[in-house]
């Protein structure tokens, strides 16, 4: 049995003139120790899939269809205390802006610990220090000190640093992270995307990696899921999908990605690759 599975999942929010189809049918695994990642661009329902899974998308008006089973258990079955007692424990997230993702009237030390007063009940004094230690292992230097600072006390990458700190603190089964190093420039986005493969190798945890970037997908993931207009169009191992690519729609991803194509080769629009093609 996969540790995640999910099934047939629809996504559908009501318009005034209809209704917006976000997720299509969608099914996946993720088996237990994996790092799975899903790629598509703005708007193709990465996202919104992800999100459901947690209750993160609000009901109504959303309307979910589906089944979406973690260890076993249907995660739209459970009740709201059954599935906080998952989410941010056993199923934690990283959310893309983390400027607007942490609270800017709360330090720093003590939005790593809350997950740990929540979950495991601890006192505020142990629940500290825990959170620099978790501050100390995503490399965000004078911890101790750094600990008591607010979010806008921090750069980009050391709130991103902050966000890891935090969705790791309860040690998750699965980490999903929703385009981690967005708004991040190359050097800080590499370092970030290390650290997050690095603590997945040793924890041992799962991971769902949410990215519009091929590249970023392909240099950490074991397997790829490509989304386009909610629909999940391809799904295959890394190298499987990297060296022959089913879908049209992959095959532009991969020859308008620079870090994917060959050198010396024109690169090509999305536009051109898909001409012909209808959409799914």
């Amino acid at each position: 049995m996969s540790q995640l599975s999910v099934k047939n999942l629809h996504v559908t929010f009501p318009l005034r003139d209809g209704e917006l189809k976000a997720v299509k049918d969608v099914s996946f695994n993720l088996e237990k120790g994996e790092a799975l990642g899903i790629v598509g661009e703005s708007g193709s329902g990465k996202s919104v899939c992800v999100s459901s899974l947690l209750g993160l998308l609000p009901v109504p008006p959303a309307v979910i269809k589906g089944v979406a089973e973690f260890e076993g258990q249907d995660l739209y079955s459970c009740e709201a205390l059954q599935l906080r007692e998952i989410r941010g424990k056993r199923i934690s997230m990283i959310f893309q802006d983390p400027m607007t993702s942490l609270n800017p009237h709360m330090r720093v030390i003590d939005q790593i610990a809350e997950p740990l007063r929540i979950h495991e009940g601890l006192s505020k004094k142990q629940a500290r220090a825990r959170a620099v230690k978790a501050m100390e292992s995503v490399g965000i230097p004078d911890a101790a000190a750094r600990a008591k600072s607010w979010p806008h006390e921090f750069s980009g990458g050391m709130r991103q640093r902050v966000m890891i700190a935090m969705a790791m603190i309860s040690e998750p089964e699965i980490l999903i992270a929703d385009e981690p190093t967005t708004a991040l420039d190359v050097t800080v986005q590499r370092q970030i995307l290390n650290l997050i493969r690095d603590l997945q190798k040793k924890t041992g945890m799962s991971l769902i990696l949410i990215s519009h970037d091929l590249a970023v997908v392909a240099s950490i993931c074991d397997r790829i899921a490509v989304m386009r207009n909610g629909v999940m169009v391809e799904q295959g191992s890394s190298k499987e999908v990297l060296s022959n690519p089913q879908h049209a729609y992959t095959r532009g991803l991969l020859m308008c990605n620079p870090a994917l194509h060959q050198p010396g080769c024109r690169l090509t629009t999305l536009e051109e690759m898909m001409e012909g093609e209808e959409a799914p």
